[in-house]
């Protein structure tokens, strides 16, 4: 396998595959992020990402298989950025050049990221791509390191 990674858009067909993907159990105890059950999440997915224009999002493959995906939303006046992939993909740099390759075409700064604090993986993935510290924020009951990105990225 090439590990040949593109972005491309996000298609209703995806949404089955991005479903399963919320659903891995160890995905969710990396993540603290309580999966929703099907109907809430196909309803998110079409009205507050696909029906929302200024949220912006990108179907990540590898070899052409859907690996999962990335998105860039706003909270209130703060820009986030988030990402799921299949277990599968993990370990392998698949995130770490999907990103890069997302954070091309996503122009605004600052741009946030809030992972689990004990989801060292993603949080290694965020800093390699310039995401600094910059304090925690809690959910629920769990603690989450709150980072900023205020480069442009420059590519590779």
């Amino acid at each position: 396998m090439s590990d040949d990674v593109r972005l491309r858009d996000v298609v209703e067909a995806d949404l089955e595959v991005f479903l399963r993907q919320e659903h891995d159990p160890e995905a969710v105890r990396r993540s603290k992020f309580r999966p929703r059950p099907r109907e809430a999440f196909l309803h998110h997915w079409t009205t507050r990402i696909l029906g929302d224009p200024t949220v912006f999002v990108q179907a990540v493959t590898v070899d052409g298989d859907l690996a999962g995906n990335i998105v860039a939303w706003w909270e209130a006046d703060r820009r986030f950025i988030g990402y799921w992939f299949g277990r599968e993909f993990w370990g392998r740099g698949i995130g770490t050049r999907a990103l890069g390759l997302f954070l091309l075409q996503e122009k605004a700064r600052p741009l946030y990221a809030d992972p689990f604090e004990e989801n060292t993986g993603s949080v290694r993935l965020l800093e390699r791509h310039g995401f600094q510290r910059s304090g925690t924020v809690r959910h629920g009951e769990d603690e989450h390191i709150m980072l900023v990105l205020h480069r442009q990225a420059q590519p590779t």
